[in-house]
């Protein structure tokens, strides 16, 4: 477990997927997922279609450990589609890793999703009456044999179909031989982005992906709609009614890269209002305005820029270290949250320091950053969040704690504030956050416990895994 991230929800997944016979689809994906990677570290995989047959490399590890150039000069095809997967504990598994490739009366299908199905339980017992069999824990799976029973139908058909059966969020590419289908839940709570390179399309879960590869950013999936990329070029229809729009607001406040814009929202520029709104709710008198990297630099500019209080650099990112993992001692503890992060003494020593963070899930980094910047000298350490108070689990594939393991759920603020040692604790509004993002059309379950769907009473974080 990384010891100094363990207190911000995890992503489960990113998606790539490119239709272009005259290109090399396999470098390209894997350029797609590598733009992706932050979406998901434990594992990657590439399917690719010629035509005629799919095949899939795909293994545990970064993008980069798991393909060599070797290995990508062996995917030749015309289109591809690439999945980069956080897991949830337990697994971490190849069995799990995407996409998932299956043979079926129809021919072959491969399979990458990104976010958690609701009904994956009941969904999963109905068909294993039936006599299905699964290969896998992930839901991912579920959704595949879905399709897979509908496929007397056409692929847009069966996918449909299927939509109407899931709950839960989902973006989806769905690969046959001789087309790549882009999906996403009616309540648009995951990513999906089109792009175009030259004549031909792709998707991402991301416009940076789309920006890595040199392609034009075209548009988003709409909620509820599936897309088609073939040799005729793009299609669209929509498998389900829109429903309560939900994009998921972690998205804009941690998950996504900052040059990254999501259903027209730029996520540099949504967290800079954050912190122009954190100046507006709580300024402070202080001599320096600190983020915590990097994704609370662009709240801490705002906030620095609205009060006209320098912006430094006041902690220090290693950006060559991988993963640490906890020690059995205090001492080494210590030392592992410094491989990550060092306090700039020059910046901090006798002065009234503001840090700003994107959130507090557990607690336990904040304290450590707290105490580290104090024991830098700073006279005084104020830490400003840029959301709100997460008190609720996610059960839309994001990893975020069991509830009672949420601070904010078993503390009031005050109780945090001494819990983490900080002069003056204070967390964005709701209200706040959905001004810095300028839309009430955004998912605030973490914090507000108003799901845009119905949940299960009683969801086990097997049931979470995508």
């Amino acid at each position: 477990m990384d010891l100094l991230w363990d207190d911000k929800p995890k992503e489960e997944c990113g998606l790539f997927g490119i239709f272009a016979p005259e290109k090399e689809i396999a470098r390209l994906t894997y350029y797609g997922l590598y733009a992706l990677q932050h979406r998901g570290q434990e594992s990657a995989g590439i399917a690719v279609s010629d035509g005629r047959k799919i095949v899939v490399e795909k293994g545990m590890g970064l993008v980069s450990e798991v393909f060599s150039p070797d290995l990508l000069a062996g995917l030749q095809g015309k289109m591809a589609i690439g999945h980069v997967r956080y897991s949830t504990t337990g697994s971490s598994l190849l069995s799990n890793a995407q996409p998932l490739v299956v043979h079926f009366q129809n021919g072959m299908m491969a399979l990458a999703h990104n976010g958690n199905l609701t009904n994956a339980v009941e969904i999963r017992q109905e068909l294993g009456s039936q006599g299905t069999v699964f290969q896998t824990t992930i839901d991912s799976e579920v959704i595949l044999n879905m399709i897979a029973r509908y496929r007397r139908h056409s692929l847009e058909d069966a996918i449909i179909k299927t939509m109407i059966d899931i709950k839960g969020a989902y973006a989806l590419l769905i690969m046959a031989e001789d087309k790549i289908v882009g999906a996403r839940d009616p309540h648009g709570l995951r990513p999906l982005c089109i792009g175009r390179l030259g004549e031909r399309y792709c998707f991402a879960s991301e416009s940076c992906a789309l920006d890595t590869i040199g392609a034009e950013f075209v548009r988003d999936v709409k909620p509820g709609e599936v897309v088609t990329i073939d040799d005729a070029g793009l299609h669209t229809r929509f498998g389900t009614p829109q429903e309560r729009i939900a994009p998921c607001s972690f998205e804009y406040i941690y998950f996504a890269r900052p040059d990254s814009t999501l259903d027209n929202l730029n996520v540099w520029e949504s967290r800079r209002q954050m912190g122009v709104q954190l100046a507006k709710e709580c300024p402070i008198e202080a001599d320096v305005i600190i983020p915590v990297p990097d994704s609370g630099t662009p709240a801490a500019l705002g906030y620095a820029q609205t009060l006209g209080i320098p912006f430094e650099e006041g902690l220090l990112k290693n950006r060559y270290v991988g993963r640490t993992f906890i020690q059995p001692t205090q001492e080494l503890r210590e030392v592992a949250v410094r491989i990550k992060l060092n306090a700039n003494k020059q910046v901090i020593h006798g002065r009234r320091v503001v840090m700003i963070d994107d959130s507090i899930v557990r607690g336990t980094t904040s304290s450590k950053l707290v105490e580290m910047v104090k024991g830098c000298g700073a006279k005084e350490v104020h830490l400003l969040i840029s959301s709100p108070p997460v008190k609720y689990s996610c059960y839309y594939g994001i990893d975020t704690a069991e509830r009672e393991k949420l601070i904010a759920n078993q503390m009031n603020i005050d109780e945090i504030r001494r819990f983490v040692g900080a002069d003056t604790l204070y967390y964005l509004s709701e209200e706040g956050l959905k001004k810095a993002l300028g839309s009430d059309s955004v998912c605030l379950a973490c914090f507000n416990g108003d799901y845009p769907t119905t949940v299960p009473k009683k969801f086990s974080k097997e049931d979470m895994e995508c």
